[in-house]
C-alpha cells in the first residue's frame, strides 16, 4: 500500500474511534498507532470502494453503449423494411398507369365510332 497522507478529517475520525475503544492502562503511544491502523482501513475501505464505484461507472457506460448499439440497429433494420416495401409498390406503379391510360384510350376509341 502506498503512504499517501491521510485527510484531517480522516485522522480526525481515527484518533476519536482510537481513544473510543482505549483500554485501561494504555499509553498514548498505543493509541496512536491503533488510531494508525485504523486510519490505513479507513483509507483501504475508501480505496476499494473507489474501485468498486468506477466498476459500477464502466458497467454502466457498456450498457449504455450496448443499448445504444441494439437501438441504431433496430431502427436501422425498421427503416430498410419501409423502403423495400414502397420500391416493390412503385415498380407496379408506372405499369397500373400505363394499361389504365391504354383501356381509357381504346375505350374512348371505341365509344367514338360508334
Amino acid at each position: 500500500m502506498t503512504n499517501t497522507p491521510s485527510s484531517p478529517e480522516t485522522q480526525q475520525e481515527a484518533m476519536k474511534i482510537a481513544k473510543a475503544t482505549q483500554r485501561q492502562g494504555q499509553s498514548k503511544e498505543e493509541t496512536k498507532l491503533i488510531a494508525q491502523g485504523i486510519e490505513k482501513g479507513i483509507a483501504l475501505y475508501k480505496k476499494q470502494q473507489k474501485a468498486k464505484a468506477r466498476e459500477r461507472d464502466k458497467d454502466k457506460k457498456k450498457q449504455q453503449r450496448q443499448k445504444n448499439i441494439t437501438a441504431s440497429q433496430a431502427a436501422h433494420n425498421v427503416t430498410e423494411v419501409p423502403e423495400a416495401e414502397s420500391t416493390s409498390s412503385s415498380n407496379h406503379l408506372p405499369w397500373i398507369l400505363l394499361l389504365l391510360s391504354w383501356i381509357g384510350f381504346v375505350g374512348y376509341v371505341f365509344m367514338t365510332k360508334a
